[in-house]
């Protein structure tokens, strides 16, 4: 999608060779225009899977999965990170780890919103090692619902984690696909082929 690589080159600041930080149009301040182009190009990517729900993770997969969900016409649930008074029983869960803060925590999903009857896209914002992905999947398979596939908006293709899930047969979309990148330089992979 060369409306977000262009984002990424004119505001994304790479951080070191593997730390790109776009905290100001997606995961601290959101750009809305940006984010409904992100939802309608992930909507005719997936509009012919069926999908009935899609599934990220808080906090920084919920902007660009509302607007696809609001062009897809489907409702949006989220994987917690914490727990609350209000959701303690009756859930699915899987443990992610996350590279970037170095910690493990424990997402869950009501049991409520997910069931063997919907056909689920994920959706993340970012995929380097997968994790967060395969937690995800783990929640769709607990539920016993079908995974359409997953919808990267950023995916650090020099790390495993999108050949992981496309060696696992899952179809990964990615919006923007990094090579490589270094302060000051991203260089963009062309169309990641699916399997």
């Amino acid at each position: 999608m060369k409306q977000l690589e262009e984002k990424i080159i004119a505001d994304g600041r790479v951080l070191s060779e593997a730390v790109l930080k776009v905290d100001s149009f997606l995961n601290h301040q959101i750009d809305p225009v940006l984010m409904q182009a992100i939802g309608e190009e992930f909507a005719s990517r997936f509009k012919a899977a069926g999908i009935t729900k899609i599934l990220t993770i808080e906090s920084s997969g919920i902007a660009p999965a509302v607007m696809t969900g609001l062009s897809l016409g489907v409702p949006i649930v989220f994987a917690r990170k914490r727990k609350s008074l209000t959701l303690k029983d009756g859930l699915y869960t899987a443990d992610v780890h996350s590279f970037t803060k170095n910690e493990t925590n424990e997402i869950s999903v009501s049991r409520d919103f997910l069931g063997k009857n919907d056909v689920v896209m994920i959706l993340d914002d970012f995929l380097a090692n997968g994790q967060a992905a395969l937690g995800l999947l783990d929640i769709v398979e607990q539920a016993g619902a079908e995974c359409a596939g997953i919808g990267i908006v950023i995916e650090k293709g020099f790390q495993p984690g999108g050949k992981l899930l496309r060696d696992k047969g899952v179809r990964v979309e990615t919006l923007a696909n990094i090579k490589r990148m270094e302060p000051g330089h991203v260089e963009f992979y062309g169309e990641v082929p699916n399997r």
